[in-house]
Protein backbone atom coordinates (compact mmCIF):
# COMPACT_ATOMS: atom_id res chain seq x y z
CA UNK A 1 0.00 0.00 0.00
CA UNK A 2 3.04 2.17 0.93
CA UNK A 3 4.28 1.72 -2.57
CA UNK A 4 1.07 2.43 -4.31
CA UNK A 5 0.92 5.65 -2.45
CA UNK A 6 4.38 6.09 -3.50
CA UNK A 7 3.78 5.90 -7.12
CA UNK A 8 0.47 8.03 -6.99
CA UNK A 9 2.54 11.17 -5.35
CA UNK A 10 4.47 10.33 -8.15
CA UNK A 11 2.42 10.05 -10.74
CA UNK A 12 0.35 13.50 -10.11
CA UNK A 13 3.78 15.23 -9.91
CA UNK A 14 5.16 14.58 -13.00
CA UNK A 15 1.57 15.63 -14.74
CA UNK A 16 1.30 18.40 -12.50
CA UNK A 17 4.42 20.08 -12.87
CA UNK A 18 7.06 19.89 -15.57
CA UNK A 19 9.45 20.70 -12.44
CA UNK A 20 8.97 17.57 -11.10
CA UNK A 21 9.83 15.71 -14.42
CA UNK A 22 12.70 13.44 -12.71
CA UNK A 23 10.23 11.59 -10.92
CA UNK A 24 9.23 9.63 -13.54
CA UNK A 25 12.85 7.54 -12.90
CA UNK A 26 11.00 6.48 -9.77
CA UNK A 27 8.51 4.96 -11.30
CA UNK A 28 10.68 3.49 -14.51
CA UNK A 29 13.26 1.79 -11.61
CA UNK A 30 10.45 0.38 -10.21
CA UNK A 31 9.08 -1.17 -13.76
CA UNK A 32 12.44 -2.20 -14.69
CA UNK A 33 13.72 -3.69 -11.43
CA UNK A 34 13.44 -7.23 -9.98
CA UNK A 35 10.68 -6.01 -7.36
CA UNK A 36 7.83 -7.73 -6.04
CA UNK A 37 5.32 -9.61 -8.66
CA UNK A 38 3.10 -6.62 -7.06
CA UNK A 39 5.08 -3.65 -7.19
CA UNK A 40 5.98 -4.42 -10.84
CA UNK A 41 1.69 -4.26 -11.49
CA UNK A 42 1.77 -1.73 -9.64
CA UNK A 43 4.26 0.04 -11.72
CA UNK A 44 2.95 -0.81 -15.22
CA UNK A 45 -0.48 0.70 -14.06
CA UNK A 46 1.01 4.08 -12.98
CA UNK A 47 2.99 4.10 -16.30
CA UNK A 48 0.13 3.44 -18.00
CA UNK A 49 -1.81 6.84 -16.39
CA UNK A 50 1.67 8.55 -16.63
CA UNK A 51 2.54 8.28 -20.83
CA UNK A 52 -1.71 7.56 -21.57
CA UNK A 53 -2.22 11.27 -20.29
CA UNK A 54 1.19 12.84 -22.07
CA UNK A 55 0.17 11.47 -25.47
CA UNK A 56 -3.18 12.98 -25.19
CA UNK A 57 -2.04 16.02 -23.75
CA UNK A 58 0.47 16.07 -26.82
CA UNK A 59 3.67 16.51 -24.65
CA UNK A 60 5.85 13.96 -26.06
CA UNK A 61 8.13 14.92 -29.17
CA UNK A 62 6.81 14.25 -32.47
CA UNK A 63 8.68 13.18 -35.59
CA UNK A 64 11.73 11.44 -35.60
CA UNK A 65 13.66 10.97 -32.33
CA UNK A 66 17.13 12.64 -31.96
CA UNK A 67 18.99 11.29 -29.60
CA UNK A 68 19.15 12.33 -26.17
CA UNK A 69 22.56 14.07 -25.62
CA UNK A 70 22.25 15.86 -29.25
CA UNK A 71 19.11 17.26 -28.28
CA UNK A 72 20.66 19.25 -25.41
CA UNK A 73 23.55 20.33 -27.65
CA UNK A 74 21.47 21.41 -30.55
CA UNK A 75 19.08 24.95 -30.95
CA UNK A 76 15.90 23.39 -29.75
CA UNK A 77 13.58 25.29 -27.23
CA UNK A 78 12.99 24.26 -23.80
CA UNK A 79 9.30 23.05 -24.78
CA UNK A 80 11.12 20.69 -27.75
CA UNK A 81 13.76 19.53 -25.33
CA UNK A 82 11.07 18.72 -22.65
CA UNK A 83 9.31 16.68 -25.08
CA UNK A 84 12.55 15.30 -26.44
CA UNK A 85 13.48 14.13 -22.98
CA UNK A 86 10.05 12.44 -22.12
CA UNK A 87 9.77 10.85 -25.37
CA UNK A 88 12.92 8.65 -24.38
CA UNK A 89 11.47 8.18 -21.05
CA UNK A 90 8.50 6.87 -22.90
CA UNK A 91 10.85 4.49 -24.95
CA UNK A 92 12.63 3.55 -21.85
CA UNK A 93 8.66 2.45 -19.99
CA UNK A 94 7.98 0.36 -23.74
CA UNK A 95 11.24 -1.22 -23.36
CA UNK A 96 10.72 -2.49 -19.82
CA UNK A 97 7.36 -3.41 -20.97
CA UNK A 98 8.48 -5.40 -23.62
CA UNK A 99 10.93 -7.16 -21.58
CA UNK A 100 7.90 -7.71 -19.40
CA UNK A 101 6.40 -9.82 -21.45
CA UNK A 102 8.41 -12.38 -20.82
CA UNK A 103 7.96 -12.60 -17.18
CA UNK A 104 7.11 -15.62 -15.50
CA UNK A 105 3.95 -14.53 -14.29
CA UNK A 106 1.06 -14.36 -16.45
CA UNK A 107 -0.36 -11.47 -14.60
CA UNK A 108 2.60 -9.30 -15.34
CA UNK A 109 2.53 -10.96 -19.21
CA UNK A 110 -1.09 -9.90 -19.38
CA UNK A 111 -0.73 -6.27 -17.96
CA UNK A 112 2.15 -5.61 -20.05
CA UNK A 113 0.60 -6.85 -23.78
CA UNK A 114 -2.79 -4.60 -22.14
CA UNK A 115 -0.66 -1.65 -21.53
CA UNK A 116 1.48 -1.87 -25.04
CA UNK A 117 -1.98 -2.22 -26.73
CA UNK A 118 -3.20 0.78 -24.79
CA UNK A 119 -0.31 3.04 -26.35
CA UNK A 120 -0.76 1.51 -29.79
CA UNK A 121 -4.39 2.82 -30.43
CA UNK A 122 -3.34 6.22 -27.97
CA UNK A 123 -0.39 6.90 -30.40
CA UNK A 124 -2.30 5.85 -33.82
CA UNK A 125 -4.73 8.65 -32.20
CA UNK A 126 -2.21 10.93 -31.24
CA UNK A 127 0.40 10.26 -33.65
CA UNK A 128 4.46 10.61 -32.63
CA UNK A 129 5.23 10.39 -36.54
CA UNK A 130 5.41 13.55 -38.32
CA UNK A 131 3.20 14.08 -41.49
CA UNK A 132 5.19 14.75 -44.19
CA UNK A 133 2.78 13.94 -46.93
CA UNK A 134 -0.11 13.35 -47.65
CA UNK A 135 0.11 9.33 -48.13
CA UNK A 136 2.36 9.71 -44.61
CA UNK A 137 1.45 6.49 -42.56
CA UNK A 138 0.90 7.54 -39.27
CA UNK A 139 0.42 3.92 -37.64
CA UNK A 140 2.50 3.27 -34.85
CA UNK A 141 4.07 0.14 -37.17
CA UNK A 142 6.59 -0.11 -34.79
CA UNK A 143 5.50 -0.20 -31.69
CA UNK A 144 2.79 -3.49 -32.87
CA UNK A 145 6.15 -5.17 -33.86
CA UNK A 146 7.10 -4.69 -30.56
CA UNK A 147 4.05 -6.24 -29.09
CA UNK A 148 4.24 -9.25 -32.08
CA UNK A 149 7.89 -10.01 -30.87
CA UNK A 150 6.96 -10.76 -27.59
CA UNK A 151 4.04 -12.75 -28.55
CA UNK A 152 6.26 -14.94 -30.50
CA UNK A 153 8.86 -16.01 -27.96
CA UNK A 154 11.91 -18.31 -29.24
CA UNK A 155 12.28 -21.11 -26.11
CA UNK A 156 8.54 -21.01 -24.07
CA UNK A 157 4.67 -21.21 -25.25
CA UNK A 158 3.31 -18.38 -25.49
CA UNK A 159 -0.44 -19.85 -26.50
CA UNK A 160 -1.90 -18.63 -23.58
CA UNK A 161 -0.85 -14.76 -23.56
CA UNK A 162 -1.73 -15.13 -27.32
CA UNK A 163 -5.52 -16.05 -26.83
CA UNK A 164 -5.34 -12.95 -24.64
CA UNK A 165 -4.34 -10.89 -27.75
CA UNK A 166 -7.33 -11.89 -29.86
CA UNK A 167 -9.61 -9.41 -29.26
CA UNK A 168 -7.49 -7.34 -30.52
CA UNK A 169 -7.25 -8.93 -33.91
CA UNK A 170 -11.32 -7.98 -34.56
CA UNK A 171 -9.70 -4.76 -35.66
CA UNK A 172 -8.96 -4.95 -39.73
CA UNK A 173 -5.98 -2.34 -39.20
CA UNK A 174 -4.54 -4.31 -36.65
CA UNK A 175 -5.07 -7.37 -38.02
CA UNK A 176 -2.96 -5.92 -41.44
CA UNK A 177 -0.26 -4.38 -39.22
CA UNK A 178 0.29 -7.67 -36.89
CA UNK A 179 0.13 -9.68 -40.57
CA UNK A 180 2.96 -7.77 -41.76
CA UNK A 181 4.95 -7.91 -38.64
CA UNK A 182 4.59 -11.27 -37.90
CA UNK A 183 6.06 -11.63 -41.64
CA UNK A 184 8.86 -9.92 -40.96
CA UNK A 185 9.45 -11.65 -37.70
CA UNK A 186 9.42 -15.24 -39.69
CA UNK A 187 12.16 -13.43 -42.09
CA UNK A 188 14.73 -12.50 -39.39
CA UNK A 189 14.46 -15.71 -37.37
CA UNK A 190 14.02 -18.40 -39.63
CA UNK A 191 17.22 -17.33 -41.42
CA UNK A 192 19.27 -17.45 -38.53
CA UNK A 193 18.02 -20.89 -37.86
CA UNK A 194 19.40 -22.56 -41.42
CA UNK A 195 16.41 -24.56 -41.74
CA UNK A 196 16.26 -26.12 -38.39
CA UNK A 197 13.17 -25.99 -37.10
CA UNK A 198 12.35 -24.16 -33.84
CA UNK A 199 9.21 -26.11 -32.64
CA UNK A 200 8.28 -23.22 -29.64
CA UNK A 201 9.07 -20.43 -32.24
CA UNK A 202 6.98 -22.09 -34.96
CA UNK A 203 3.89 -23.40 -32.97
CA UNK A 204 3.63 -19.72 -31.78
CA UNK A 205 3.41 -18.09 -34.85
CA UNK A 206 1.04 -20.84 -35.72
CA UNK A 207 -1.07 -19.99 -32.96
CA UNK A 208 -1.19 -15.76 -33.47
CA UNK A 209 -2.14 -16.54 -37.68
CA UNK A 210 -4.00 -19.96 -36.95
CA UNK A 211 -7.39 -18.14 -35.96
CA UNK A 212 -7.04 -15.43 -38.14
CA UNK A 213 -10.58 -14.20 -39.28
CA UNK A 214 -10.21 -12.87 -43.33
CA UNK A 215 -13.14 -10.49 -44.14
CA UNK A 216 -14.70 -12.11 -47.69
CA UNK A 217 -15.27 -8.10 -49.18
CA UNK A 218 -13.98 -4.94 -48.85
CA UNK A 219 -17.85 -4.13 -47.44
CA UNK A 220 -17.10 -6.26 -44.23
CA UNK A 221 -14.22 -4.10 -43.43
CA UNK A 222 -16.12 -1.70 -40.88
CA UNK A 223 -14.06 -2.22 -37.40
CA UNK A 224 -10.76 -0.11 -37.47
CA UNK A 225 -8.98 0.78 -34.19
CA UNK A 226 -8.39 4.49 -35.33
CA UNK A 227 -8.54 6.16 -39.21
CA UNK A 228 -6.55 8.91 -39.74
CA UNK A 229 -7.71 11.56 -43.07
CA UNK A 230 -6.42 9.77 -45.78
CA UNK A 231 -7.96 6.75 -44.76
CA UNK A 232 -9.61 5.90 -48.49
CA UNK A 233 -6.29 6.28 -50.11
CA UNK A 234 -4.31 3.65 -47.64
CA UNK A 235 -3.35 0.24 -48.57
CA UNK A 236 -5.07 -0.71 -45.03
CA UNK A 237 -8.40 0.35 -46.32
CA UNK A 238 -8.14 -2.11 -48.83
CA UNK A 239 -9.06 -5.89 -49.40
CA UNK A 240 -6.80 -6.69 -51.72
CA UNK A 241 -4.06 -5.34 -50.06
CA UNK A 242 -5.58 -7.61 -46.88
CA UNK A 243 -5.43 -10.51 -49.29
CA UNK A 244 -1.61 -10.20 -50.68
CA UNK A 245 -0.17 -9.84 -47.43
CA UNK A 246 -2.38 -12.97 -45.51
CA UNK A 247 -1.14 -14.97 -48.68
CA UNK A 248 2.79 -13.62 -47.86
CA UNK A 249 2.77 -14.11 -44.29
CA UNK A 250 1.54 -18.31 -44.88
CA UNK A 251 3.97 -18.54 -47.63
CA UNK A 252 6.52 -16.92 -45.68
CA UNK A 253 5.61 -19.40 -42.89
CA UNK A 254 5.52 -22.65 -44.97
CA UNK A 255 8.40 -22.40 -46.84
CA UNK A 256 10.66 -22.96 -44.30
CA UNK A 257 11.32 -27.01 -42.22
CA UNK A 258 8.22 -27.24 -39.59
CA UNK A 259 7.60 -29.61 -36.48
CA UNK A 260 6.06 -32.66 -37.63
CA UNK A 261 2.87 -31.70 -35.86
CA UNK A 262 2.36 -28.66 -37.37
CA UNK A 263 2.17 -30.01 -40.95
CA UNK A 264 -1.08 -31.92 -39.56
CA UNK A 265 -1.99 -28.36 -37.67
CA UNK A 266 -1.77 -26.19 -40.84
CA UNK A 267 -3.76 -28.87 -43.61
CA UNK A 268 -6.70 -29.52 -41.06
CA UNK A 269 -7.30 -25.74 -41.81
CA UNK A 270 -6.00 -25.35 -45.21
CA UNK A 271 -9.49 -25.63 -47.08
CA UNK A 272 -10.82 -23.55 -45.05
CA UNK A 273 -8.93 -20.72 -43.59
CA UNK A 274 -6.23 -20.05 -45.89
CA UNK A 275 -6.73 -21.40 -49.30
CA UNK A 276 -10.09 -19.04 -49.90
CA UNK A 277 -8.23 -15.99 -48.69
CA UNK A 278 -5.04 -16.08 -51.09
CA UNK A 279 -4.81 -14.22 -54.70
CA UNK A 280 -2.94 -17.27 -56.01
CA UNK A 281 -3.46 -20.20 -54.32
CA UNK A 282 -1.70 -22.67 -56.16
CA UNK A 283 1.48 -21.04 -54.92
CA UNK A 284 0.53 -23.57 -51.57
CA UNK A 285 1.95 -26.62 -54.32
CA UNK A 286 5.45 -26.49 -52.78
CA UNK A 287 4.34 -27.13 -49.52
CA UNK A 288 1.70 -29.77 -50.22
CA UNK A 289 4.60 -31.59 -52.00
CA UNK A 290 6.99 -31.47 -49.02
CA UNK A 291 4.12 -32.50 -46.67
CA UNK A 292 3.09 -35.02 -48.71
CA UNK A 293 6.61 -36.46 -48.28
CA UNK A 294 6.23 -37.20 -44.69
CA UNK A 295 3.77 -39.78 -44.57
CA UNK A 296 0.47 -41.27 -43.23
CA UNK A 297 -2.38 -39.07 -41.85
CA UNK A 298 0.06 -35.76 -43.85
CA UNK A 299 0.28 -37.12 -46.56
CA UNK A 300 -3.10 -37.58 -47.51
CA UNK A 301 -4.00 -34.54 -45.36
CA UNK A 302 -1.50 -32.73 -48.65
CA UNK A 303 -3.28 -34.94 -51.26
CA UNK A 304 -6.84 -33.52 -50.09
CA UNK A 305 -4.78 -30.12 -50.16
CA UNK A 306 -3.93 -30.80 -53.79
CA UNK A 307 -7.12 -31.99 -55.00
CA UNK A 308 -8.56 -28.83 -53.96
CA UNK A 309 -6.17 -26.96 -55.86
CA UNK A 310 -6.70 -29.23 -58.56
CA UNK A 311 -10.81 -28.81 -58.96
CA UNK A 312 -11.24 -25.37 -57.27
CA UNK A 313 -8.43 -23.72 -58.74
CA UNK A 314 -7.69 -25.50 -61.89
CA UNK A 315 -4.32 -26.84 -60.76
CA UNK A 316 -1.98 -29.30 -63.33
CA UNK A 317 -0.69 -32.28 -60.98
CA UNK A 318 -1.06 -35.50 -63.01
CA UNK A 319 1.19 -37.48 -60.48
CA UNK A 320 -2.18 -37.21 -57.93
CA UNK A 321 -3.60 -40.44 -58.25
CA UNK A 322 -0.29 -42.33 -58.64
CA UNK A 323 0.42 -40.70 -54.72
CA UNK A 324 -2.85 -41.67 -53.56
CA UNK A 325 -2.38 -45.20 -54.95
CA UNK A 326 0.98 -45.13 -53.41
CA UNK A 327 -0.65 -44.75 -49.62
CA UNK A 328 -2.51 -47.97 -49.92
CA UNK A 329 -0.54 -51.09 -47.86
CA UNK A 330 -1.67 -52.84 -45.30
CA UNK A 331 -1.81 -50.40 -42.41
CA UNK A 332 -4.75 -48.32 -44.29
CA UNK A 333 -7.10 -50.91 -42.49
CA UNK A 334 -5.82 -50.49 -39.27
CA UNK A 335 -4.34 -46.76 -39.00
CA UNK A 336 -6.35 -44.55 -36.62
CA UNK A 337 -7.08 -42.65 -39.11
CA UNK A 338 -8.45 -44.79 -41.35
CA UNK A 339 -12.09 -43.04 -41.40
CA UNK A 340 -10.67 -39.65 -42.74
CA UNK A 341 -8.33 -42.10 -45.77
CA UNK A 342 -11.53 -43.86 -46.85
CA UNK A 343 -13.74 -40.59 -46.31
CA UNK A 344 -11.27 -38.65 -48.48
CA UNK A 345 -10.42 -41.69 -51.23
CA UNK A 346 -14.25 -41.74 -51.69
CA UNK A 347 -14.56 -37.93 -52.54
CA UNK A 348 -11.20 -38.44 -54.80
CA UNK A 349 -12.29 -41.46 -56.87
CA UNK A 350 -16.07 -40.32 -57.10
CA UNK A 351 -15.75 -38.80 -60.82
CA UNK A 352 -17.08 -41.07 -63.42
CA UNK A 353 -15.02 -39.70 -65.48
CA UNK A 354 -11.57 -41.62 -64.28
CA UNK A 355 -10.23 -44.31 -67.08
CA UNK A 356 -11.37 -47.91 -65.67
CA UNK A 357 -7.61 -48.85 -65.74
CA UNK A 358 -6.52 -46.57 -62.84
CA UNK A 359 -10.10 -47.89 -60.83
CA UNK A 360 -9.83 -51.39 -61.61
CA UNK A 361 -6.50 -50.65 -59.88
CA UNK A 362 -7.59 -49.22 -57.18
CA UNK A 363 -10.34 -51.96 -56.09
CA UNK A 364 -7.93 -54.42 -57.00
CA UNK A 365 -5.27 -53.40 -54.39
CA UNK A 366 -7.44 -52.69 -52.01
CA UNK A 367 -9.18 -56.27 -52.36
CA UNK A 368 -5.75 -57.70 -51.81
CA UNK A 369 -4.80 -55.63 -48.69
CA UNK A 370 -8.48 -56.89 -47.25
CA UNK A 371 -7.38 -60.44 -46.90
CA UNK A 372 -5.18 -59.46 -44.13
CA UNK A 373 -7.87 -56.93 -42.48
CA UNK A 374 -9.31 -56.83 -39.42
CA UNK A 375 -13.87 -57.73 -39.83
CA UNK A 376 -14.69 -53.63 -38.61
CA UNK A 377 -12.48 -52.81 -41.97
CA UNK A 378 -13.83 -55.60 -44.20
CA UNK A 379 -17.28 -54.35 -43.29
CA UNK A 380 -16.54 -50.95 -44.85
CA UNK A 381 -14.50 -51.76 -47.63
CA UNK A 382 -16.67 -54.48 -49.06
CA UNK A 383 -19.60 -51.70 -49.80
CA UNK A 384 -16.79 -49.02 -50.60
CA UNK A 385 -15.47 -51.30 -53.85
CA UNK A 386 -19.33 -52.43 -54.68
CA UNK A 387 -19.43 -48.24 -55.24
CA UNK A 388 -16.76 -47.76 -57.22
CA UNK A 389 -18.26 -50.96 -59.60
CA UNK A 390 -21.03 -48.96 -59.55
CA UNK A 391 -19.99 -45.85 -60.97
CA UNK A 392 -17.73 -47.39 -63.25
CA UNK A 393 -18.83 -50.29 -65.17
CA UNK A 394 -16.65 -51.49 -67.15
CA UNK A 395 -14.37 -52.90 -64.02
CA UNK A 396 -16.93 -55.45 -63.54
CA UNK A 397 -15.41 -57.37 -65.81
CA UNK A 398 -12.93 -58.29 -62.65
CA UNK A 399 -16.29 -60.27 -60.96
CA UNK A 400 -17.73 -61.64 -63.92
CA UNK A 401 -14.37 -62.95 -65.42
CA UNK A 402 -15.15 -67.32 -65.84
CA UNK A 403 -11.60 -68.45 -66.47
CA UNK A 404 -9.90 -65.78 -64.24
CA UNK A 405 -7.06 -66.41 -61.56
CA UNK A 406 -7.95 -68.70 -58.94
CA UNK A 407 -5.11 -67.57 -56.44
CA UNK A 408 -2.28 -65.45 -56.57
CA UNK A 409 0.35 -67.72 -58.35
CA UNK A 410 -1.83 -67.02 -61.79
CA UNK A 411 -2.73 -63.71 -61.11
CA UNK A 412 -1.16 -60.85 -63.66
CA UNK A 413 -1.83 -57.76 -61.42
CA UNK A 414 1.45 -56.80 -60.20
CA UNK A 415 0.99 -55.56 -56.60
CA UNK A 416 4.48 -53.86 -56.38
CA UNK A 417 4.11 -51.79 -59.32
CA UNK A 418 3.68 -48.33 -58.56
CA UNK A 419 2.03 -46.93 -61.29
CA UNK A 420 -1.55 -48.07 -61.68
CA UNK A 421 -1.43 -47.81 -65.42
CA UNK A 422 1.14 -50.58 -65.43
CA UNK A 423 -0.45 -52.77 -62.62
CA UNK A 424 -2.49 -54.83 -65.55
CA UNK A 425 -5.39 -54.44 -63.07
CA UNK A 426 -7.71 -55.01 -65.66
CA UNK A 427 -6.65 -58.55 -66.45
CA UNK A 428 -7.22 -59.80 -63.20
CA UNK A 429 -10.18 -61.03 -61.20
CA UNK A 430 -11.62 -60.72 -57.70
CA UNK A 431 -10.24 -64.10 -56.16
CA UNK A 432 -9.98 -62.13 -53.17
CA UNK A 433 -13.35 -61.11 -52.64
CA UNK A 434 -14.44 -64.68 -53.76
CA UNK A 435 -12.24 -65.99 -50.99
CA UNK A 436 -13.82 -63.44 -48.35
CA UNK A 437 -17.14 -65.45 -48.94
CA UNK A 438 -15.58 -68.14 -46.47
CA UNK A 439 -14.31 -65.50 -43.76
CA UNK A 440 -15.04 -66.66 -40.17
CA UNK A 441 -17.01 -63.63 -39.72
CA UNK A 442 -20.49 -64.38 -41.20
CA UNK A 443 -21.50 -60.73 -41.36
CA UNK A 444 -18.10 -60.34 -43.54
CA UNK A 445 -19.04 -63.40 -45.25
CA UNK A 446 -22.77 -61.97 -46.25
CA UNK A 447 -21.20 -58.92 -47.32
CA UNK A 448 -18.69 -60.34 -49.09
CA UNK A 449 -21.40 -62.55 -50.99
CA UNK A 450 -23.37 -59.36 -52.56
CA UNK A 451 -20.97 -59.13 -55.23
CA UNK A 452 -22.72 -63.15 -56.91
CA UNK A 453 -25.57 -60.64 -57.62
CA UNK A 454 -26.09 -57.99 -59.78
CA UNK A 455 -25.43 -54.50 -57.59
CA UNK A 456 -28.50 -51.80 -57.20
CA UNK A 457 -27.92 -48.64 -59.12
CA UNK A 458 -28.20 -47.25 -55.55
CA UNK A 459 -25.02 -46.67 -54.01
CA UNK A 460 -24.39 -48.14 -50.37
CA UNK A 461 -23.93 -45.24 -47.66
CA UNK A 462 -20.83 -45.90 -45.74
CA UNK A 463 -20.80 -42.83 -43.84
CA UNK A 464 -21.77 -45.45 -40.81
CA UNK A 465 -19.18 -47.73 -41.41
CA UNK A 466 -16.02 -45.88 -41.46
CA UNK A 467 -15.98 -45.73 -37.84
CA UNK A 468 -16.64 -49.02 -37.03
CA UNK A 469 -14.72 -50.84 -33.90
CA UNK A 470 -13.73 -53.86 -33.36
CA UNK A 471 -15.61 -53.13 -29.91
CA UNK A 472 -18.60 -52.16 -31.51
CA UNK A 473 -18.37 -55.37 -33.86
CA UNK A 474 -18.40 -57.40 -30.70
CA UNK A 475 -20.84 -55.58 -28.41
CA UNK A 476 -23.27 -56.29 -31.11
CA UNK A 477 -22.74 -60.14 -31.22
CA UNK A 478 -22.94 -59.71 -27.62
CA UNK A 479 -26.29 -58.41 -27.41
CA UNK A 480 -27.78 -60.37 -30.74
CA UNK A 481 -31.12 -62.03 -29.11
CA UNK A 482 -30.84 -66.11 -29.81
CA UNK A 483 -33.61 -67.08 -31.88
CA UNK A 484 -36.50 -69.55 -30.01
CA UNK A 485 -36.04 -73.08 -30.66
CA UNK A 486 -39.26 -74.85 -30.97
CA UNK A 487 -38.98 -77.52 -28.40
CA UNK A 488 -41.37 -81.12 -27.83
CA UNK A 489 -44.74 -80.26 -26.48
CA UNK A 490 -45.35 -83.68 -24.85
CA UNK A 491 -43.05 -84.67 -21.67
CA UNK A 492 -40.83 -87.95 -22.35
CA UNK A 493 -40.98 -90.43 -20.14
CA UNK A 494 -37.27 -92.10 -19.91
CA UNK A 495 -35.02 -93.11 -22.66
CA UNK A 496 -37.04 -96.01 -24.07
CA UNK A 497 -40.61 -95.16 -23.06
CA UNK A 498 -43.08 -97.47 -21.74
CA UNK A 499 -40.30 -100.75 -21.39
CA UNK A 500 -38.03 -98.13 -19.41
CA UNK A 501 -41.18 -97.87 -17.10
CA UNK A 502 -41.35 -102.05 -16.42
CA UNK A 503 -37.02 -101.70 -15.45
CA UNK A 504 -37.88 -99.27 -13.07
CA UNK A 505 -40.66 -101.57 -11.57
CA UNK A 506 -38.66 -104.48 -11.65
CA UNK A 507 -35.33 -103.22 -9.55
CA UNK A 508 -37.85 -101.71 -7.09
CA UNK A 509 -39.17 -104.78 -6.24
CA UNK A 510 -35.84 -106.44 -6.03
Amino acid sequence: MARAAALASCLEAVLGSRGNANRVFEILELLAGQEEEEEILCAARTCSRLFGALLERGELFVGRLPAEEASLAENYSAEEKYKIWMRHRYKECVDCLAELMGHHAFQVKELSLCTLMKFVELEARYPLIKVEWKGTLTFPCELLKVVVDGLLPLNEDASLLISRFQEYMEYDDIRYFVIKAVTESIGQVMQKTKERPLPFYQQNVFSLISPINMPNKESDMVKFMVKQDNWEELKVSKLQAHKQAFEKMWLSFLKHKLPTGLYKKVLVILHDSILPYMNEPTLMIDFLTVAYGIGGAISLLALNGLFILIHQHNLEYPDFYKKLYSLLDPSIYHVKYRARFFHLADLFLSSSHLPAYLVAAFIKRLSRLALTAPPEALLMVIPFICNLFRRHPACKVLVHRPNGPEDVSEDPYIMEEESPSESRALESSLWEIRTLQNHYHPDVAKAAAVLNQSLSEMEDDISGLLDLSAYELFDKEVKKKAADVPLEFEQIRGLFGKKNDIFAEHFALD
